[in-house]
């Protein structure tokens, strides 16, 4: 793990991680949408395309976007949620590991990496672009990274920009929504397209 501890960790009790599993079980069984993160990556993907989930909690998008073709890694740094994606989501490839110091090798490069879910807001703080820097080093070039998160979190949107650009990412959309909805500075989600320089 990199030496601060992920806000995951600092920023809940100890049964966070329990609620949070127990959460999106609920959701599941009730039919809630939790694929919409999944649909927008797909559309962008090749056929058959390989897929890092960087922070892959419960493993729900990962599954998603599995269930779309496509071969998927999912990443967390909390052993409960990997535990949980294994029992509910079987598939994926689940890594216990910290985004902050991520080195998958030998495994090939991904078509895609996509970090959903808050998942920047919640990494230790000041390592956000230590996380942007060692997840696109895990994607080919050209390839695409896509991210969202809460705007009125601790990791502001013009902090996540200039880090993009400081670790060579290339802003090619930003959405206000998961499906879609035109970005405005009032938005209270960011979800933002990235290319790798080819």
């Amino acid at each position: 793990m990199s030496e601060a501890r992920p806000r995951w960790f600092t920023d809940h009790g100890d049964e966070h991680a329990s609620w949070y599993i127990e959460r999106f079980r609920t959701m599941a069984r009730e039919g809630a949408d939790l694929a919409g993160e999944a649909r927008l990556l797909d559309a962008m993907l090749p056929r058959a395309a390989r897929v890092l989930d960087a922070g892959s909690g419960t493993g729900r998008v990962a599954a998603a976007i599995a269930d779309r073709g496509h071969t998927v890694v999912g990443v967390d740094v909390d052993p409960a949620l990997v535990e949980a994606a294994r029992a509910d989501y079987p598939g994926p490839r689940y890594v216990v590991a910290d985004l902050a110091t991520l080195d998958l090798a030998p495994e090939p490069p991904f078509d895609a990496a996509v970090l959903a879910g808050n998942v920047l807001v919640f990494v230790a703080p000041g390592s956000e672009r230590q996380v942007l820097a060692r997840v696109a080093a895990h994607v080919r070039p050209d390839g695409l990274v896509v991210t969202g998160f809460a705007t009125d979190r601790a990791y502001r949107v013009p902090a996540f920009d200039a880090d993009c650009v400081a670790v060579g990412l290339v802003l090619e959309h930003r959405f206000a929504t998961w499906d879609l909805r035109p970005w405005h500075d009032d938005a209270s989600w960011a979800v933002t397209v990235l290319r790798v320089p080819a």
